[in-house]
């Protein structure tokens, strides 16, 4: 049986009126990259912070066990277990980047040599020791982030939220902290990880849930969820007029441009489809000039679970 790092039953917060989380169920494995996607406001920063003991859930909320402890009745333990990184740096700039790492040592209760031994290790393996002796606010943007994580992790911790933790970096800084990411989860850590970049999401991922209005509107694996989607598709272009109204009349179900001569054929993109299409052209004699294939990614399952259409009700049930 594998062990969960975080277990939530009716997970549920409102704030007068406003219904947040409306009776949310996360299980996220150990060891595990666990990412919950959602609109702005849709409940997702508010999640983590319950879940990091921020802020309480309402009451009548199943059990929720994070690091393995009851989150009411031993908040402390899980205090202990975990790491959190935020939407915005946690960072001091008006003190050096190894200050900041030995403040958090402090706060951790690290002997002055324990805490200094970890905080050499961090900044090294976040590639911040050239930059240790001078003021963080000197860092770059991608600096900025290396080293409130690596404050995060001063306390060793086993868990870790990650609350869009690459928001406002550049593609370089952003796919540096994918690494590091991908590096914590071989440790054995667990990560549960926000993020408005659902490539991020795709990337980094084992299992994806979508919130929207309060709710879990479908959870699994990223192929488990581009699979809800319909609209994959083989996309042909011609040059030749001639040879595109051949292929119009060989392919039956295409939708039809006239002036960009390109044809589009409901496809899901596997390879006994593309072949199918390719024969049947082949045996009209025709070669299309280009040949791409399309197949529904997490932007597309994202829009269609979060605007209401274009996902089976059947479908949703079944990633539940």
């Amino acid at each position: 049986m594998t062990n969960l790092a975080i277990a939530a039953n009716g997970l549920r917060k409102s704030y007068g009126d406003k219904v947040v989380l409306d009776g949310v169920d996360l299980a996220v494995p150990e060891g595990t990259v666990f990412s919950l996607l959602g609109p702005n406001g849709a409940g997702k920063t508010t999640a983590v912070k319950i879940l990091s003991t921020l802020i309480s859930p309402d009451r009548g909320c199943g059990e929720i066990r994070v690091g393995g402890h009851d989150l009411a009745a031993d908040a402390q333990a899980v205090r202990a277990a975990i790491g959190v990184t935020g939407q915005f740096s946690a960072v001091d700039g008006l003190i050096t980047g190894e200050e900041n790492m030995l403040l958090m040592a402090d706060l951790h209760h690290l002997s002055k040599r324990e805490g200094h031994r970890r905080a050499a290790e961090l900044l090294e393996r976040f590639d911040l020791t050239d930059a240790a002796k001078k003021p963080a606010s000197t860092y770059s943007g991608g600096m900025k982030r290396r080293l409130d994580l690596a404050m995060t992790l001063v306390g060793n911790p086993r868990i870790i939220f990650l609350d869009e933790p690459t928001t406002g970096l550049d593609p370089r800084s952003r796919h540096n902290m994918w690494q590091i990411i991908r590096e914590l989860v071989c440790d054995g850590v667990t990560v549960f990880l926000t993020t408005q970049y659902l490539q991020e999401a795709d990337e980094l991922a084992d299992r994806i849930a979508v919130l929207n209005d309060g709710k879990i509107a479908a959870e699994g694996t990223a192929e488990e969820l581009k699979r809800l989607i319909p609209g994959g598709h083989v996309k042909l272009r011609f040059e030749d007029p001639a040879a595109y109204g051949r292929a119009a009349a060989a392919l039956r179900e295409t939708v039809r441009d006239e002036q960009a001569l390109t044809l589009q054929i409901p496809s899901d993109g596997t390879q006994r489809e593309l072949r199918a299409i390719l024969d049947r052209l082949d045996s009209a004699g025709i070669e299309a000039d280009t040949l791409t294939v399309h197949t529904p990614d997490l932007d597309d399952v994202f829009f269609a679970l979060t605007g209401g259409a274009g996902v089976p009700h059947q479908a949703k049930e079944a990633l539940r």
